[in-house]
């Protein structure tokens, strides 16, 4: 668990089914998990913080381990409305829409192209940051998920992910947290900006 603005939280975990590390955050200001696998340090790790109040998926594919953290806390569990058809099999999960704050200081945006619900996340605290779901990874440097992964015609998906980001960058961030990958702390949005005019 590592500490990467303030009350930021970052941890890296195996994620059962794709059997690669990938990354959760908990923004502790505003009692919040994105994205969460259970952390090495177990779910106890959190009674000595802020307790969590809610999870916040970037998109429906990210539930995790979201449902130790309902038993454990209580937490709601929130999905863009586009993507609650995942949990027809009786996972308690709800609805928001694009433009929502889910909680204080979290907005959620639309980035959509990759699937409806893709959605990232505007957390204003301390320098800013922005959380994406399966849009961009940073696995040595930022990038696209392989086109396999992108569908029929991957270079117009990649082309509007990246008009998806450059609307992004007119938000007030500096960090880039990455749901696959390590997040970018400080220079994030600057890195995006690089990506998206190369």
């Amino acid at each position: 668990m590592e500490e990467i603005g303030p009350g930021i939280h970052h941890w890296k975990a195996r994620h059962p089914r794709i059997q690669v590390e990938v990354s959760s955050y908990y923004v502790e200001p505003a009692a919040t998990l994105v994205d969460p696998l259970e952390p090495p340090e177990g779910t106890e790790w959190f009674e000595a913080r802020t307790k969590p109040e809610r999870v916040v998926l970037t998109n429906r594919h990210h539930y995790r381990h979201s449902d130790r953290f309902a038993d454990a806390f209580g937490c709601v569990v929130l999905c863009n409305e586009n993507g609650l058809h995942e949990f027809d099999d009786g996972r308690q999960v709800e609805g928001f829409a694009f433009g929502d704050e889910l909680a204080p200081g979290i907005t959620a945006h639309e980035v959509g192209v990759l699937c409806p619900e893709e959605t990232s996340l505007h957390i204003e605290v301390g320098d800013g940051f922005v959380a994406l779901a399966d849009a961009l990874t940073n696995y040595e440097e930022l990038g696209f998920v392989s086109d396999g992964l992108l569908g029929d015609v991957p270079e117009a998906i990649k082309s509007g992910l990246s008009e998806s980001f450059r609307r992004l960058l007119d938000l007030e961030f500096d960090g880039l947290l990455l749901a696959h990958g390590n997040p970018i702390v400080p220079g994030g949005k600057q890195r995006l900006g690089e990506f998206v005019d190369r």
